[in-house]
């Protein structure tokens, strides 16, 4: 994806979710500069980490006692829970010069678990701060560590390329040199000379999976970059599996015998068919029902559940299409129904 999308993507991630995005790209596509942008159009204060730069005790603290407790300073730079929402950007992760200096920003740059804060040693951050990493790819064209599974596979990985079009609008609008401009336009192969192609090896994991549920719950991203951001999680073969997937079980009605039988499992997706589907789901259950008509009390409840999530219209033809079955009217006829079926039966009688 290029910069422009990049920033679709974190404001998305930054501002719904606690998952932390990790950036790859080469040296001056703009990794940083997105990053920046992205936290002042969101309103976030901006905290740059130098991993390459720093040791364990500028990200841990300076250790000092109180009687015979050891406590650990606050570095400086960590943002405190009454300060503005901020953005901690940890900036060339892996060239950390020292093993000890990545092993100790592992844990910060991993999501908190479900109920705790995020957390560096025995400091814990506010959950209004969050977390971003930029990193260049380990192609053997740049001085930066290889990052261990484990690590890659608690962040998002968002690969970032040289894209011109949205170079040249970053152009226009900084009024960057117009002969600089033009000769790039007639000659956009100068523009930047790419390294080898973006890829972290990165494969589905239980916890890959668990952060694309996270995304798919809170998140909405173009369908274009979909793809590209489940890749930098679980993979591009299962991203690309997985979305196929789901494309053709859009495309699937719910069966009837799931409305009756297992109607919590599939109500959210029943309710959000589009029409077309939704009836071929109501004429299955219709012809469900006229061979086998004998309901459950369970099927009873999960079958006016189903009727009560439809359109007025559907409900009022699915309604008139049931009464025609004795037992399925007899069911729909008690008390407890009315607020469901009760005007559509009313509109029958009209209609009659």
């Amino acid at each position: 994806m290029n910069v422009e999308q990049m920033k679709t993507v974190l404001r998305e991630i930054l501002t719904k979710t606690d998952l932390t995005p990790c950036v790859v790209g080469h040296r001056g596509v703009g990794k940083t500069a997105g990053v920046i942008q992205v936290c002042r159009e969101i309103g976030r204060r901006y905290v740059p980490l130098r991993l390459g730069q720093m040791e364990v005790g500028d990200l841990v603290g300076i250790p000092y006692r109180e009687g015979k407790v050891m406590h650990w300073s606050r570095p400086s730079w960590w943002p405190e829970d009454e300060e503005d929402e901020t953005i901690v950007h940890c900036d060339e992760l892996n060239r950390a010069q020292q093993e000890d200096t990545l092993q100790a920003i592992f844990q910060f740059v991993e999501p908190p678990a479900e109920g705790q804060q995020r957390a560096l040693h025995t400091h814990k951050l506010h959950p209004r701060h969050k977390v971003v990493v930029t990193i260049n790819p380990p192609d053997g064209t740049y001085q930066v560590a290889t990052l261990d599974r484990a690590l890659i596979d608690r962040m998002v990985m968002i690969y970032v390329e040289t894209d011109y079009g949205c170079w040249a609008r970053y152009a226009m609008k900084r009024e960057l040199d117009s002969g600089v401009r033009s000769f790039l336009a007639g000659n956009p192969h100068f523009l930047s000379r790419q390294g080898s192609p973006l890829d972290m090896e990165v494969e589905p994991t239980e916890r890959g999976w668990e952060m694309v549920s996270t995304l798919r719950r809170h998140c909405r991203f173009p369908k274009d970059l979909e793809m590209e951001v489940y890749a930098g999680i679980v993979g591009k073969e299962a991203a690309i599996t997985f979305l196929r997937w789901c494309t053709d079980r859009l495309n699937r009605p719910v069966p009837a015998a799931q409305v009756l039988d297992n109607w919590p499992a599939v109500a959210e997706e029943t309710a959000g068919q589009r029409d077309d589907a939704q009836a071929a789901t109501m004429n299955e259950l219709v012809t469900l029902l006229q061979t086998a008509p004998a309901l459950t009390e369970p099927q009873e409840g999960n079958l006016v559940a189903y009727l009560d999530c439809l359109p007025r219209d559907m409900r009022f033809g699915l309604v008139k299409s049931l009464i025609k079955i004795p037992p399925v009217a007899l069911a729909l006829a008690q008390d407890k129904y009315d607020g469901v079926v009760l005007d559509a039966i009313a509109a029958i009688s009209a209609e009659a």
